[in-house]
């Protein structure tokens, strides 16, 4: 049997929104420990990527049509895609350990890969 969810009144109330701004609190913090030099450079560009997955996602909820919706989603995920970058670029230059923050990227982009599809059916 098929549990059917009750559609969402808010962006808030979508788990992909909620997992991607769990994302970014968690790039906050991350990114707070880097070193002063990248605080206009790698720092502002992770927190900037990360914090657009979740407003697109947000914004995307209140488009109208499918192809302005998926329009949009399509974005977060090339934001998503470059949060991602970010994350390995600051584990390879010894920022911190990104990899459960990788997971998070992936999770988001399951869930945002999900969302696209059941908004095509």
């Amino acid at each position: 049997m098929k549990m059917e969810r009750e559609p969402a009144k808010s962006f808030k109330d979508l788990i992909v929104w909620q997992r991607a701004h769990e994302l970014v609190l968690a790039v906050y913090r991350a990114s707070g420990a880097f070193p002063k030099e990248e605080q206009y450079g790698l720092t502002q560009q992770i927190r900037r990527s990360s914090s657009s997955v979740a407003a697109n996602i947000a914004e995307g909820f209140k488009k109208r049509g499918e192809k302005d919706k998926l329009r949009i989603l399509n974005i977060a995920q090339g934001s998503l895609s470059e949060t991602h970058y970010h994350l390995v670029l600051a584990n390879d230059l010894r920022y911190g350990e990104m990899g459960l923050l990788e997971e998070k990227v992936e999770e988001v982009s399951r869930l945002l890969e999900s969302y696209m599809k059941a908004i095509r059916k």
